[in-house]
């Protein structure tokens, strides 16, 4: 069983059977298809470790798409774009007005520029160059939730903060998100971020270490139940192994063929997945 199955597995059954419901209060989402209440039952700060120097965080119980997950990644952190018609996939579609743009939302507030002791840098930028000159330091991190920007986004930000800390010569991080998706986004912003703490770790000299997650509300919505319920169920198979393109060298110049799995076994799930909005 690879770890992140067994985390997954963990996580969902831990909801169902201690989760609280939410079905006696008034919810944003709806369903797409009918917009009825999304209601959800949930679990409050779960959080999760993977150590990516052991393996690779990528679900077999069902498939991730991991590659259109690293678009989107790339598309935030390498981009910092809010427009949907830089990014390959249609996962944002919903949320973007005619002219493409999701707002200040997420890869906007990247790369904005700001003024520290050594001149002007966006958030990432800051990040790549702590990593290399000041990797004793405490402060390394992104915060993507700016409050006087909010009512100009689209969505605000799930997964909205990230900490780098470098313990010797292994990069370790911390996600930080308030909401949890656990059916549609979970796994995919696990395999998101090990591939950002890869990538980050690369180009600065350092060893890929421990991812851990940190979830405020981890919930499963009610027409998930028994999508989730199947899962579960699956028989879990062994963790693929990732392989980076190790002669990169330059953040920026990572592209969706710089990674690939080898050895992805899943299980194909049989029900369809309603969407909330």
């Amino acid at each position: 069983m690879s770890y992140a199955d067994q985390v997954f597995i963990q996580n969902c059954r831990d909801i169902l059977e201690n989760g609280v419901w939410d079905t006696d209060r008034a919810v944003r989402p709806r369903w797409e298809d009918d917009g009825a209440p999304a209601h959800t039952v949930k679990k409050f700060g779960i959080v999760n470790r993977y150590d990516l120097s052991k393996e690779f965080p990528l679900l077999t119980l069902r498939r991730t798409y991991w590659k259109t997950a690293v678009d989107e990644l790339l598309w935030i952190w390498q981009q910092k774009s809010n427009n949907i018609h830089d990014l390959r996939g249609h996962i944002w579609d919903q949320w973007a007005d005619e002219s493409g743009s999701i707002g200040k939302a997420y890869g906007y507030q990247l790369g904005v520029k700001h003024q520290y002791a050594e001149g002007m840098f966006d958030q990432v930028d800051r990040v790549l160059y702590d990593l290399k000159h000041n990797p004793a330091s405490r402060r390394i991190m992104t915060n993507i939730y700016n409050f006087q920007d909010l009512h100009e986004m689209a969505l605000y930000p799930c997964a909205y903060s990230m900490t780098f800390n470098v313990s010797g010569d292994t990069l370790n991080a911390i996600l930080n998100q308030r909401s949890q998706d656990m059916l549609a986004a979970n796994n995919w912003n696990v395999v998101q971020y090990s591939v950002l703490v890869h990538m980050m770790a690369q180009v600065s000299g350092l060893k890929a270490g421990e991812l851990v997650h940190v979830i405020a509300d981890a919930h499963i919505y009610d027409r998930h139940v028994p999508v989730i319920e199947e899962i579960i169920q699956n028989e879990p198979k062994p963790a693929p192994r990732f392989i980076i393109d190790e002669s990169v060298d330059d953040f920026y110049k990572f592209t969706r063929d710089s990674f690939r799995v080898e050895g992805y076994e899943f299980s194909e799930s049989t029900k369809k997945i309603p969407i909330a909005v």
